[in-house]
């Protein structure tokens, strides 16, 4: 399958942003021989802050070669100026609690199918756990990756709440700081689960996604997870999956022509 091309307006996104985060920001990334280079892919990260998509976007464009495309809140797309640029780039809104909220499933695997790589945050929201580990994930990300067969690419990152965290106000770009980056393997849902998008085996597949999500994050951290995850409005941990694949340290830096893309500042 043919790769996608980001199109103009994503170009000229690209072209302010790339330079901008080489200047401001330090990297340490891992696992970028783990993106996909072609055919469609489903790309879910934890949520810590505003800044992610920045953080996450400059990964895959400068580090991965691939063009995302994030399914964000509808409300950013009302924004006169943001927003047409956000539509004219290929992001996909996504509307809650609405007759529309179906749309952005049916966008995302359209996208999906025509070989894009589409960017989930499972967790739905920048994540309220208290010591800011992933929070228990929606299917969403799982149900895409079901209907389509795409690969599911897990990516943990950590960093960018320091630039924009959840309590700030603007963003803090000095003293400069660093985005620590992980993808992992890509994952295979349908092998790990079975073919059928029962209600069980969506939720199994989330639960696998957020297990290898949370065990990268803690070793980008180097502390030891929760033994259950975090659940919004004062409900239960959720205990983690007892049978979640085991997590390859993917710390092989890969290059390119201008060198090694990890720990660069």
């Amino acid at each position: 399958m043919a790769r996608p091309k980001p199109g103009p307006a994503f170009s000229f996104i690209a072209a302010i942003v790339r330079p901008t985060m080489v200047i401001l920001c330090k990297r340490q990334w891992r696992g970028l021989e783990n993106v996909p280079q072609d055919g469609g892919v489903v790309v879910v990260v934890n949520h810590c802050s505003y800044f992610d998509p920045l953080s996450i976007g400059h990964f895959l464009v400068a580090g991965g070669h691939r063009t995302p495309r994030f399914l964000a809140k509808a409300g950013v797309f009302k924004q006169p100026t943001l927003g047409r640029l956000f539509k004219a780039a290929g992001q996909i809104p996504v509307y809650r609690e609405s007759r529309d909220a179906a749309l952005a499933f049916r966008d995302a695997v359209a996208a999906v199918e025509r070989g894009e790589v589409i960017v989930v945050y499972p967790e739905g929201t920048r994540t309220l756990d208290p010591g800011m580990w992933p929070m228990a994930g929606k299917t969403g990300a799982a149900r895409i990756a079901m209907r389509t067969g795409a690969p599911v690419l897990p990516i943990a990152q950590w960093g960018a709440q320091e630039v924009w965290g959840k309590e700030m106000k603007k963003p803090k770009f000095f003293p400069r700081k660093t985005l620590r980056i992980t993808a992992g393997e890509p994952m295979d849902l349908k092998a790990l689960v079975g073919p059928a998008s029962t209600k069980d085996a969506l939720e199994k597949a989330t639960d696998l996604m957020m297990d290898r999500i949370t065990e990268m994050l803690g070793e980008i951290r180097g502390e030891q997870p929760p033994a259950v995850r975090f659940v919004p409005d004062a409900k239960p941990r959720v205990q983690a999956s007892a049978d979640a694949p085991a997590v390859e340290s993917p710390v092989v830096e890969s290059t390119t022509e201008s060198g090694t893309e990890a720990d660069r500042s």
